[in-house]
C-alpha cells in the first residue's frame, strides 16, 4: 500500500461511525474550516494537508509523514480538510499559517478540489513550495494539471523521502543549496523498510480517537496481481515488527480507542501473525470495541477459524474481495481464486461465527457479461454475507487494466473517479442501470434497514433479476439514487412489493413494520399503519446497543 502524502487510499470513501460529534472536544479547529493540528507551533514552516472524503476520516499518511520528519517535526503541523469545503477557503486557511512548504496528499476523491487549491496558492504565494504525493499523482504524471502547478511530486511511499526533500528546501548550507537547485519535479521514493520508520499512532489526537475513523496497519503490499488494483504494484508484502506493532495497539487501547480499521490489503496472508493480532484483541476486548480487516476470501485455515469463532457477535468485520465468480474473467485480470474454498469459508463464517461479512463484486470487468455478473451476484447472495459492495470498475492511474482497452473497447470517464462508462459487452445505457442497481443495493440491501424485507424482493427467484427490476421501478418514480429519506425509500419498496410483485399487503406490512422496530422506532411509518393489526410495538434493543449501528441492524436477521 502506498502512503505518500495522505490517508490510506479507499476505493469507496468510507463510512461514518454513527457517533455524533462533540464540537467542544475540538479546541484546535480553525474558524470556518475543519482543520486539526497536532502541533502548537504558531507559524509552522511545513504544513501537511489533505482533503479527506469526509471529516470523520483521519488522514493516516499525514501522520506517518509527520512521525518521520525527525528534527523538522517541531517546525511542522498537520491540517486536515474535507472535500465538501470550498477550495478558496482551504487556500485561505493554509496561507494563514504562512508556511514555506505545503505537502498535499492527492487521491482519486480529492484531486479536482486539490487542483483548485494548488492553483490558488500558486497565484497568491508563488514562493511557497508545493509538494504533492499520493496514488493519484504517483503514476502517469504527464498531462496532469495539478502536477504542472506544483513544485515537486514525490511518487511512491514518501514516509522518509518527504523529510529528505524538506531538509534540502529549508537548509541554507551551500551543499543543500546546490542540491536544491538540482531537485527535479518528479522525485521517486523507494520502498521504506519498517525497521527505519517511526510509527504514527501517537499523532492521533484524543478527539480523533473519540470521534473519527482511526486507521492502523500491520503490513503493506499485496502478493496478488489483480490488474484493476494499485496494490498489484506493491510487491513484496512488508510487515511491521509484530512486537512493535502490538505495543502501539496497546497504547491506543489505553487511550480509549474503540474502533480499529486495518488497511492491510491481505490481513490473513501470514496466518501466524494474523492469529497473534486477533488473540491480542480478543484478550483485551471490551464492549463497544470493533475491528475491521480486509481478508483473502479463500484463505481461512483452522488456526484462524479457532480464534475468530471466539469473538462476540458483530465486533469483527471482514471485508472480502470476491470481485468475480467467472474464472475466465479472473484470468483476464490476473486474479487467482479458489471458489470452492471461498464458499467453504463463507459457510463457516456465517454458520459458526458472528462475523459481519462485507463482500465485494465489480461491474464492468473485461469479459464479464451482465448474465455472468448476475450469476455471480446470485451466488454471492446465497453465501449469505450481510453486505455486498457492488463496485463500478475504475481505471486507476498506473494499473495494468488498460491493456484490455482495445480488445474489450473499455471506455472510462475522463474525470475522477474514472469509472467505466461502457465496454464491448455492456453499453452505456445498461451500465447506467447497473450503476443505479449498485446505489439502490447499498440503500436497501446493505444498510440493515430492510433485513426482513430484503428476501421478499426476490423470493425463490434470481436476486439480481428482481433487484434490477426494483432498481428500475424506484428510479422511474424517485428520479434519484441519493439523498432519499428512509421513510420515502421504504414506501417505494412497499409499493413495489405490493403493486408490482402483487405480494399480500398484510404480510409485507408486517415484515416492514418489524424492520422499522429493529431500527429502534416504536411507531410504524404512516404508509404502513392502515395495514397492521397492531400498529405499535416495542423497539428492538439489547446486546446490540454497544455495536456500530449498521452492524447491529444485521445481527437481528
Amino acid at each position: 500500500m502506498q502512503l505518500p502524502l495522505g490517508e490510506v487510499r479507499r476505493r469507496r470513501g468510507g463510512r461514518g461511525s454513527g457517533r455524533s460529534l462533540d464540537w467542544a472536544a475540538f479546541p484546535n479547529l480553525a474558524v470556518g474550516v475543519f482543520a486539526v493540528r497536532v502541533n502548537l507551533w504558531a507559524m509552522p514552516e511545513i504544513v501537511l494537508a489533505t482533503l479527506n472524503a469526509k471529516f470523520i476520516h483521519a488522514a493516516f499518511g499525514l501522520r506517518y509523514l509527520f512521525a518521520n520528519l525527525g528534527e523538522l517535526q517541531p517546525r511542522a503541523a498537520i491540517v486536515e480538510f474535507d472535500i465538501n469545503q470550498r477550495p478558496l477557503d482551504l487556500a485561505e486557511a493554509l496561507l494563514a499559517r504562512a508556511p514555506k512548504i505545503i505537502g498535499l496528499g492527492v487521491y482519486i476523491w480529492n484531486v479536482t478540489e486539490t487542483t483548485e487549491v494548488v492553483a490558488t496558492l500558486k497565484r497568491v504565494r508563488p514562493d511557497i513550495k508545493i509538494i504533492l504525493g499520493g496514488p493519484e499523482v504517483s503514476f502517469e504524471t504527464e498531462g496532469q494539471e495539478i502536477v504542472r502547478l506544483a513544485d515537486h511530486v514525490i511518487t511512491g511511499e514518501a514516509d522518509l523521502k518527504f523529510a529528505e526533500v524538506c531538509r534540502e528546501l529549508l537548509s541554507d548550507d551551500p551543499p543543500a543549496r546546490r542540491a536544491r537547485e538540482g531537485l527535479p519535479k518528479i522525485i521517486p521514493a523507494g520502498l521504506p523498510d519498517f525497521s527505519r520508520l517511526a510509527l504514527p499512532y501517537e499523532w492521533y489526537t484524543e478527539a480523533d480517537l473519540a470521534h473519527r475513523i482511526v486507521y492502523v496497519e500491520a503490513s503493506r503490499g499485496c502478493p496478488f496481481t489483480c490488474e484493476f488494483c494499485l496494490s498489484s504494484l506493491e510487491i513484496p508484502v512488508r510487515a511491521v515488527p509484530l512486537e512493535k506493532f502490538l505495543g502501539e495497539m496497546q497504547k491506543l487501547l489505553d487511550r480509549g480507542l474503540k474502533q480499529f480499521k486495518f488497511v492491510d490489503r491481505t490481513f490473513n496472508l501470514n496466518v501466524a501473525t494474523s492469529r497473534a493480532i486477533l488473540e491480542f484483541f480478543l484478550a483485551r476486548h471490551q464492549p463497544g470495541n470493533f475491528y475491521h480487516f480486509e481478508m483473502i476470501p479463500d484463505r481461512l485455515p483452522a488456526e484462524l477459524r479457532e480464534v475468530i469463532a471466539l469473538f462476540p457477535p458483530g465486533v469483527l468485520q471482514f471485508e472480502v474481495g470476491v470481485q468475480t465468480f467467472n474464472p475466465e474473467v479472473g484470468r483476464h485480470i490476473s486474479r487467482r481464486q479458489n471458489y470452492e474454498r471461498l464458499a467453504d469459508n463463507f459457510e463457516f463464517l456465517r454458520q459458526s461465527t458472528r462475523v459481519h461479512l462485507h463482500a465485494d463484486l465489480i461491474v464492468g470487468l473485461p469479459g464479464e457479461t451482465v448474465a455472468s455478473f448476475a450469476s455471480g451476484f446470485d451466488r454471492l447472495v446465497a453465501l449469505g454475507p450481510q453486505e455486498i459492495q457492488v463496485g463500478i470498475l475504475k481505471r486507476l492511474r498506473g494499473t495494468p487494466i488498460i491493456r484490455h482497452d482495445t480488445e474489450w473497447r473499455m471506455v472510462y470517464g475522463a474525470q475522477p473517479p474514472y469509472e467505466i462508462l461502457q465496454n464491448r459487452l455492456i453499453d452505456f445505457a445498461l451500465m447506467q442501470r447497473l450503476r443505479r442497481f449498485a446505489k439502490y443495493w447499498d440503500l436497501v440491501g446493505n444498510s440493515g434497514n430492510f433485513v426482513g424485507t430484503r428476501p421478499l424482493i426476490w423470493g425463490q427467484a434470481s436476486p439480481f433479476a428482481h433487484f434490477l427490476r426494483l432498481s428500475d421501478w424506484l428510479y422511474a418514480r424517485l428520479g434519484r439514487t441519493d439523498t432519499i429519506a428512509l421513510a420515502r425509500l421504504a414506501e417505494g419498496v412497499f409499493g413495489f412489493l405490493t403493486g408490482e410483485l402483487n405480494l399480500e399487503v398484510a404480510v409485507v406490512a408486517k415484515v416492514m413494520a418489524e424492520d422499522w422496530r429493529r431500527l429502534g422506532r416504536r411507531e410504524a411509518p404512516g404508509f404502513l399503519r392502515g395495514f397492521l393489526a397492531v400498529e405499535n410495538g416495542a423497539p428492538v434493543r439489547g446486546h446490540q446497543a454497544s455495536l456500530l449501528k449498521r452492524q447491529a441492524r444485521h445481527l437481528a436477521e
